[in-house]
């Protein structure tokens, strides 16, 4: 299954708003952490579809 990179972006914004709660520090860093992680998947996502290169090249090496 692949995502784009809407699906990363909305990913990264849950983990971010848990990290923003006061409730438990330990919660909160590892939230802060997949936010991080997750917009960064979501820029690669959207630098490969804005290169718009084929997953197997065309043409023989």
């Amino acid at each position: 299954m692949t995502h784009d990179s809407d699906y990363f972006r909305r990913r990264a914004a849950e983990a971010r708003a848990v990290a923003c709660s006061k409730g438990e520090p330990e919660r909160a860093e590892i939230a802060g952490e997949l936010a991080l992680a997750y917009a960064a998947l979501a820029r690669r996502r959207a630098a490969a579809a804005a290169e718009e290169l084929p997953a197997i090249p065309l043409e023989p090496a």
